[in-house]
């Protein structure tokens, strides 16, 4: 099979550095071209990232030179597939004008999220939203495919289930790894043996996208909370329904939910319940298979028509570089590319 070439663009910080790692054997995609900021530029990759994963860097991305931005040499190059891991600010410049030049790009920013044209894609919850690149001109133009804020994508793949019984609300509280602030993020001095219950712009994503997600027009209230903890976000959910479920009616749902095709980055069950005490923790951030794409759910109650539970998602993997790469594996399957 001949990969698709593609560029990671922001490949040193915590989401570049997912989407270094997850693509350094996938089976579809080659990475043949890496960015960072100027002062790393013809760098060794490996000489110069501050690696912050819980496990060895890949030997096989630790030789590889940072390249400095370049449209043109990327179209020298072959590629055709850019992941963004940039920051929201670079990346409202930056992924329209890869888009205009053709460049198929599979975003983390928020940057270009609430466009009309622009898909919030989660494979599972809402694929049919991906033929909205179709409104941007492809196929004879370029792209840009987003996937969700962190919390929203694991809320998301938890409640998609439910869609068909009626949401009426949706009540959650997320306590959020410091991860999720990026590098360099907090200041030690401000998290260490302390939660901080605000992260600006978070509960204003959130609210707004998990009805775009889920086409979708709920009550929806929101806090976020910034925990000392290094990865993983959980997040305690109140759901009210139009209709009545019992506890294994919700467990059943979760258990059958899945995906019509397995993509290479889709779990065989995307969302896992256990009944044990205590469970789901942060610590379990990188478990399952592929690690950190499973979304963990404990903790069930009822009352009457709502129902409680309390979720796990990595909020780098599924909730960020992962999210991105399963984006791209989804647009491959549906436009047929590797068959072109």
């Amino acid at each position: 099979m001949n990969k698709i070439k593609a560029a990671v663009i922001g490949a040193t910080g915590a989401v570049g550095q997912v989407f270094m790692w997850r693509l350094a054997n996938h089976p579809w995609f080659e990475v043949e071209y890496i960015t960072a900021s100027a002062a790393r530029v013809n760098h060794l990759y490996g000489s110069t990232v501050h690696w912050l994963l819980p496990f060895e860097m890949p030997s096989s991305i630790r030789g590889r030179v940072i390249d400095e931005f370049s449209i043109e040499t990327m179209k020298e190059r072959g590629v055709k597939i850019v992941f963004s891991a940039l920051p929201a600010n670079v990346a409202a410049e930056a992924e329209p004008l890869l888009r205009d030049n053709g460049f198929f790009v599979f975003s983390n920013a928020s940057a270009m999220r609430y466009y009309d044209d622009v898909p919030i894609l989660i494979p599972e919850t809402n694929i049919e939203t991906l033929s909205l690149i179709e409104q941007q001109g492809y196929p004879e133009k370029g792209f840009v495919v987003t996937n969700a804020n962190c919390v929203t994508a694991g809320l998301a793949m938890s409640i998609a289930p439910f869609k068909k019984y009626g949401i009426k609300e949706i009540a959650v509280c997320s306590y959020q790894s410091v991860s999720g602030a990026g590098y360099p993020g907090l200041s030690s001095f401000d998290i260490t043996d302390n939660c901080i219950p605000f992260i600006k712009g978070e509960e204003e994503k959130i609210e707004k996208e998990i009805k775009k997600i889920l086409s979708i027009d709920p009550l929806v209230d929101v806090y976020c909370v910034r925990v000392p903890v290094m990865f993983g976000h959980l997040e305690a959910v109140w759901l009210t329904l139009e209709e009545e479920l019992s506890l294994e009616q919700v467990k059943d749902e979760w258990d059958n939910f899945k995906e019509a095709s397995h993509l290479p980055s889709t779990p065989i069950n995307p969302v896992l319940y256990s009944a044990v005490d205590a469970f789901p923790q942060q610590k379990h951030a990188f478990w399952g298979e592929p690690q950190g794409m499973v979304v963990y759910t404990g903790r069930l109650k009822k009352r009457a028509n709502k129902i409680g539970f309390v979720l796990l998602v990595n909020n780098l993997v599924k909730g960020a570089a992962g999210g991105s790469i399963q984006n791209a594996e989804a647009f491959v399957e549906k436009y047929k590319l590797l068959e072109n």
